[in-house]
């Protein structure tokens, strides 16, 4: 790391502390040759490899306006969108790969999806999964009642 008074590459680390959830690391530097001291920032870049081959870094943003289409004319609040693309990026970094396919993003947004608004989960999904017919859906509804279902038995029970 060059220092950015002097340009110097020898610097020593003051201090580290982890921000957002240990997603970025801030780095307190201190300059080996004039002494003075400055911040790093490092963030580990998340990358979504499109079907395509083409590689672009992972965006909430691009999340937040996919689910929001769907939403649309739904009950949903900007900040429930906003907590879904969380979610998401979150399940995305746990696999501990750099480089992930736009397939998983995909996957990953039907999960949190489906518990936010289930005509929102099925407008995506059959976009998503490319449903071709009227069966489809019928499969897909069925598969969410099932697991609402299950949910509420299992509310029941406790």
């Amino acid at each position: 790391m060059r220092c950015p008074f002097c340009r110097n590459s020898d610097s020593r680390v003051v201090d580290s502390r982890e921000v957002d959830d240990g997603q970025v690391i801030r780095r307190r530097r201190s300059c080996a040759q004039c002494s003075r001291r400055f911040t790093t920032v490092e963030e580990a870049v998340l990358a979504v490899v499109k079907r395509s081959g083409v590689t672009e870094p992972f965006s909430r943003d691009k999340v937040v306006r996919g689910v929001r289409r769907a939403c649309q004319g739904r009950p949903v609040a900007e900040d429930q969108l906003q907590q879904l693309a969380q979610k998401v990026e979150e399940a995305i970094r746990a696999t501990g790969s750099a480089e992930v396919p736009s397939h998983e993003v995909g996957l990953a947004i039907l999960g949190p999806l489906r518990e936010l608004d289930g005509v929102a989960y099925l407008r995506f999904a059959s976009v998503y999964r490319s449903f071709s017919s009227v069966e489809d859906f019928e499969k897909e509804i069925a598969d969410l009642r099932a697991a609402i279902a299950k949910e509420a038995a299992t509310e029941d029970e406790q």
